[in-house]
Order: C-alpha cells, then structure tokens, then sequence
C-alpha cells in the first residue's frame, strides 16, 4: 500500500553529479503524489486497467546503495 517511486539510473545521476539550480521542464506530463496516506487501487485498476508491463525495467539499472540488513550502514 505504500507506494514506491524515483527517478531512473540517468536521472540519479543527473541529479547527484549537477550543479544545483532551477531548471525548466518543458513538454512532459510526469507527477508524483507525495502523502502520509496509505493508497489502495481500486478494483478496476487491479482487475481490468491495461498494465505497462515493463513498467519497473527503469529501474533495472540503478546501483543498490542499501540493503536493509540491521546494524549495517
């Protein structure tokens, strides 16, 4: 219920390694909602909505920086 999100590898590395400055997006329609709120889908989009299937390959790349493994840094 709680809802995973981030850029892709180009991206977090655009980011981490550039000058921090305003910079204009133009033509695109990308959005995140950001809440302290469990999300549930509904029926329709669980059972019935077509999928991207290859929705989670952007991340395929990105480099693992945690592994959750208590007591490790």
């Amino acid at each position: 219920m709680m809802l995973p999100h981030g850029p892709d590898q180009d991206a977090f590395e655009g980011a981490s390694n550039s000058d921090l400055k305003a910079e204009k997006l133009k033509n695109t329609m990308s959005f995140m909602f950001e809440t302290r709120f469990p999300q549930h889908l509904t029926t329709f989009a669980a059972t019935e909505a077509p999928l991207q299937e290859n929705y989670a390959d952007c991340w395929s790349t990105l480099k693992k920086h945690f592994d959750g493994t208590p007591g490790r840094k």
